[in-house]
């Protein structure tokens, strides 16, 4: 379906979708374009589907294309996600990441080594952790 019928189709402007399109916001083409360059694109009944979700998201949320194509980027790159986490930490609206139950079980371990040092160090007789004020 020519740009200019798909525009027509979601209530929009053929210049709309090109934007969108610029912004990452519409499906790769599978097929070549007709006629010179981009200008004649064709959108298949799946990249219409795929738009109008976009479209959906915009207005269910009250967001413009722009910030709908930063949340994808956000998604889609993950030391982007990880500066907006720690931005979100920083001022309050996210709350820190929870220990990865790798750091748990890290911690576990180091717990029980602890357990046992303690009763080898008093057999020695040097203060453990709990006995030297250190914790």
């Amino acid at each position: 379906m020519p740009i200019s019928a798909a525009a027509e189709r979601l209530g929009t402007t053929a210049r709309m979708l090109r934007y969108r399109e610029a912004l990452g916001l519409v499906p790769p083409t599978k097929e070549q374009p007709t006629g010179r360059g981009d200008r004649h694109r064709r959108l298949s009944e799946d990249d219409l589907s795929a738009i109008s979700a976009g479209l959906e998201l915009e207005r269910a949320y009250g967001i413009p294309p722009t910030a709908l194509a930063f949340a994808l980027r956000v998604l889609a790159e993950p030391a982007v996600l990880a500066r907006i986490r720690s931005f979100g930490e920083r001022v309050g609206r996210l709350a820190p990441a929870p220990a990865r139950a790798m750091d748990f079980e890290k911690q576990k371990a180091l717990r029980l080594l602890q357990r046992r040092e303690q009763p080898q160090q008093a057999a020695q007789g040097r203060p453990g952790p709990a006995q030297s004020g250190r914790h």
